[in-house]
């Protein structure tokens, strides 16, 4: 006996899924925040790298701005720093919903909204403006890298790339590929790269205040 069998449409379905992830972060406020209640203020995020993973604010205080801006009233921007958990990566996907948080709770010029990083925290300067090309006015990735198939999102953002021509833990030329891709692109990119430096190259560029001039100097229209 012969069975036939009858055919099954495939039918559409939904599932709702919510990412549930946790940033803890730093907050810097300028020093004029509180009295100036109609002013707007430039945002500076920073991505640190990988040693300072964890659930301590204290390890994200080591490098670049978290380090220094409680000694600096003076210093221009909200400042942001989040902390990534514990052997994980950067998430281009979290740290946008974190930034979108953000604006909605603090007088931030959406205009002027700026990303750094540093090692693994410069990988992730790159991925999430490469992914959220339009979010930033300026972007300042050090010792860091990127995916060079996805630099052409970047031909309408500044770059500013910083790495040390000796460092042994990321080849500088993670650095060079991406800043060339995005200049191939009809991007404006620029590069500084210092002799003789390893992969600190941190010290050297957030200790440049030419940096912070540079990324007001931009604003996205």
């Amino acid at each position: 006996m012969v069975q036939h069998v009858v055919a099954q449409n495939q039918t559409e379905q939904k599932i709702s899924i919510v990412r549930k992830t946790k940033l803890n972060f730093l907050l810097w406020l300028p020093g004029d925040y509180k009295k100036e209640k109609q002013k707007t203020f430039p945002l500076l995020i920073f991505l640190h790298g990988s040693g300072e993973r964890g659930d301590s604010l204290d390890l994200v205080k080591m490098h670049g701005p978290p380090s220094f801006v409680e000694n600096r009233p003076d210093f221009p921007f909200i400042t942001v720093s989040p902390q990534c958990p514990k052997g994980t990566r950067w998430n281009a996907e979290d740290l946008q919903v974190m930034l979108e948080k953000l604006i909605t709770k603090y007088r931030i010029d959406p205009a002027r909204i700026y990303l750094t990083g540093l090692s693994m925290g410069g990988f992730g300067t790159w991925a999430w403006a490469c992914k959220n090309p339009d979010q930033f006015a300026a972007i300042a990735p050090v010792c860091g890298g990127g995916d060079v198939q996805f630099a052409r999102e970047l031909k309408n953002t500044p770059v500013w790339a910083f790495h040390g021509e000796a460092d042994p833990v990321v080849p500088v030329k993670r650095t060079i590929e991406m800043v060339e891709a995005v200049n191939e692109k009809g991007g404006s990119a620029r590069i500084t790269l210092y002799p003789g430096i390893g992969h600190d190259s941190w010290v050297n560029a957030y200790n440049d205040p030419e940096l912070y001039k540079w990324l007001l100097e931009h604003v996205r229209k």
